[in-house]
């Protein structure tokens, strides 16, 4: 059964206490490829966005739908990326929490405090609470983790044209069966993550 979408009561509470919130979420920390892609929102008290969950719960075009709405009402947004690359040259958490970092920075005006989908021991310029499921409780992580799903499925529909062996338009670089196949087949793209295990062995 489908959890209930936020209802905006958390984050009234922590605007009231704080001011200025912003919401941080990820996508693609479990991807084989491609980026990990963040996003931070800040909402205005009383933001109405009618169908706003967490990204994981809504259908692509629900999803497509929503970003420009989430765009329009947000007080700000902001995007932050840490290619495949960059993830293998410190580990997945550590460029995650650089990625959320910046997000937040490039946020103006800037959040009195930010709460994010459980990813701990966050350095930012503002007081941060890392909450397990908060994309499904907040709607300002919610709002963030739309964003980022969204820039981030665009952005591997793209890459996907000159690496068309692994289906990424379909899977976002995720270890589908089909993605594991044509990594044994083709090997490893420039864009997969050797540090993570079923890149690693092949590479």
């Amino acid at each position: 059964m489908r959890p209930p979408a936020p209802d905006g009561s958390l984050d009234r509470a922590l605007q009231h206490q704080f001011g200025l919130v912003a919401g941080v979420d990820e996508v693609g920390r479990g991807a084989l490829a491609g980026p990990v892609l963040v996003g931070a929102v800040i909402l205005p008290p009383g933001a109405s966005i009618p169908g706003l969950h967490d990204s994981k719960l809504l259908s692509p075009s629900q999803r497509e739908r929503l970003a420009p709405r989430i765009r329009q009402v947000a007080t700000a947004w902001a995007l932050a990326e840490r290619s495949a690359d960059e993830i293998d040259a410190s580990n997945i958490l550590v460029a995650t929490r650089a990625a959320m970092a910046e997000a937040l920075a490039a946020l103006v005006p800037r959040p009195a405090m930010a709460i994010c989908d459980g990813v701990a021991a966050l350095r930012a310029e503002c007081p941060v609470v890392a909450e397990p499921r908060a994309d499904g409780r907040y709607l300002c992580v919610a709002a963030a983790s739309v964003l980022a799903k969204v820039e981030r499925d665009r952005r591997m529909v793209e890459l996907a044209r000159p690496f068309p062996h692994y289906g990424w338009e379909h899977n976002k670089g995720y270890g589908t069966p089909q993605h594991l196949r044509a990594l044994r087949l083709h090997g490893p793209s420039p864009l997969h993550r050797r540090s993570f295990a079923p890149v690693r062995v092949l590479a």
